[in-house]
């Protein structure tokens, strides 16, 4: 059901007090909108009418959002966002719809995008949209279909597909690897170890599977797996990197495994989705597809 129409403002007060936070003056956002100051006042004085909540503090000419109405600017400014947004969407592509997807920066950009030219081969009727988000977020309050995931199968209200499983190497540079003989798993304490901000347990979960019970020390700290590839490379630490990014610099020579071989990590790679999406065609073709994706044999384009 609809809210009730008094909590439902008219589009045109809505974009004047989103601009009016952003722009901070009614002459700037006259400006912007195309409109007279005298409108601009207008549209503003309505919607307080409407709220039956004070939203402007005003100061002769000056006038400032109160704190309660920037509270609600900052919830409003998503909504006008993805309305813009599905009316783009309605626009550009009437016939097979638009996509819009949450990605993993490193996993979207080395194992999903190398195979998204086959599906729009197949659907070229539906366009794919994509921005990066390095952690779970509210479907309910952020312009996505669906989201590529890492982690558990518990993101609320949400059905999910298993992409595949993550395995791990401990790798470095040949150079690091020979400072000191690394015979044993524990060995690898002696040297300096890079943490991935998104697996706060990773070092941990690897000395545990080599039968290390001794905690890791704690070493530099990054977000993203582009970021620690790098600092690994240049000679900083050992990295626990997924197989499928390490892969090349292995064969390369510019890294080499400090010890063991590829571990599993608790955490899967999931297509995630509203359950409200369930039934939306374009994520349906989406998901079909990427059924056909998911082996455990890696047929990523080398």
């Amino acid at each position: 059901m609809i809210a009730p129409r008094r909590f439902l403002p008219s589009i045109a007060s809505l974009r004047a007090l989103e601009a009016l936070d952003r722009l901070g003056s009614a002459t700037a956002v006259a400006e912007e909108l195309s409109l007279t100051q005298s409108a601009v006042s207008r549209q503003l004085q309505t919607l307080e009418t409407q709220m039956a909540v004070p939203l402007i503090i005003r100061d002769g000419r000056r006038m400032e959002l109160t704190p309660p109405a920037r509270a609600y600017v900052t919830e409003v400014r998503e909504a006008l966002h993805q309305i813009a947004q599905a009316s783009l969407r309605l626009r550009v592509q009437p016939r097979g719809g638009t996509l819009d997807l949450a990605i993993l920066p490193t996993f979207g950009m080395r194992w999903l995008v190398p195979r998204l030219a086959d599906f729009a081969r197949l659907h070229p009727e539906v366009t794919i949209n994509m921005a990066t988000r390095l952690a779970p977020f509210n479907f309910a309050t952020q312009p996505f279909d669906a989201a590529i995931h890492y982690g558990d199968a518990d993101w609320p209200a949400t059905d999910h597909m298993l992409l595949r499983t993550e395995t791990v190497v401990a790798v470095c540079t040949p150079e690091l690897a020979m400072r000191r003989p690394l015979r044993r798993a524990g060995d690898v304490l002696a040297l300096p170890l890079l943490h991935i901000e998104t697996r706060p347990r990773a070092w941990a979960d690897w000395f545990a599977a080599h039968g290390v019970t001794q905690e890791p020390p704690q070493g530099t700290l990054y977000d993203q797996f582009s970021t620690i590839t790098q600092a690994a490379l240049h000679g900083l630490g050992v990295a626990l990197l997924p197989d499928y990014l390490a892969e090349q610099d292995l064969a390369a020579g510019r890294l080499v495994m400090a010890f063991g071989g590829p571990t599993r990590t608790r955490g899967n790679y999931y297509l995630v989705w509203p359950k409200s999406k369930a039934q939306d065609s374009a994520l349906g073709l989406f998901r079909d597809w990427l059924a056909t994706q998911t082996g455990e044999e890696d047929t990523l384009p080398r």
